[in-house]
């Protein structure tokens, strides 16, 4: 995807920050849309889809807090990046934001340049994750559709299983600690022990095959070509 076709919703109730901001990340090629307030930026993130969201905490009519949560239950918008861009540095406030379902926390002042790093950063993470398809040998995922084929037959999978062997296939040979596991798989849903893990690892054994999965002790799981 070209810069001039990437999105960029840039949400804050400060003019200066609206030019300031807009100005630089139009300068490196993305196109931005800007909104005032929460409501609106809801009413355009649904309307542009945007790939990156920027957002301030303190708005008018809807705060930025809301504005994620409400984006977040959006199905068209689950593979956007959101980010907050706030003075409110207070850990209780970033807390709130991830909890939300924002993917970064930025507290300003910041510099331009800097700030433009961190989008490109952002973008490159939002590019690594909105692959539809992964493909590792014989075994193909189609994220999209929540489907697996292997050797040319479709398997079906549990939700958490299929979200399991996507996050491992789609790094073959890189350990996943459990930690990491259990934050990208389970997040917030439930409170989870690393017994999960391997009970769902073992039920992947069984249907990918043994020697696809390797444990690699006190540490996680990978996946083998």
């Amino acid at each position: 995807m070209n810069k001039k076709d990437i999105k960029i919703l840039l949400v804050d109730d400060e003019p200066d920050i609206l030019e300031i901001v807009g100005y630089n990340l139009s300068n490196e090629g993305y196109q931005v849309i800007t909104a005032e307030n929460g409501f609106e930026a809801v009413k355009k993130a649904k309307k542009e889809l945007p790939q990156l969201i920027i957002l301030d905490v303190m708005m008018p009519e809807m705060d930025g807090i809301e504005a994620c949560e409400r984006i977040r239950k959006q199905p068209e918008l689950k593979d956007v990046v959101i980010t907050f861009l706030t003075a409110r540095g207070e850990d209780y406030s970033q807390v709130a934001g991830f909890d939300a379902g924002a993917d970064d926390y930025i507290t300003k002042p910041i510099k331009p340049k800097v700030l433009v790093s961190k989008v490109k950063a952002l973008l490159r993470r939002f590019k690594d994750e909105v692959k539809d398809t992964v493909k590792v040998g014989n075994l193909v995922i189609n994220r999209d559709e929540y489907k697996i084929i292997l050797k040319g037959n479709e398997i079906v999978l549990p939700r958490k299983e299929f979200e399991l062997l996507s996050l491992l296939a789609s790094k073959p040979g890189k350990v996943f600690k459990r930690d990491e596991i259990l934050d990208k798989v389970w997040g917030n849903e439930v409170v989870v022990g690393g017994r999960t893990i391997d009970v769902h690892i073992r039920k992947l054994r069984e249907k990918i095959g043994d020697k696809s999965f390797k444990t690699v002790k006190g540490v996680g799981y990978k996946f083998v070509d």
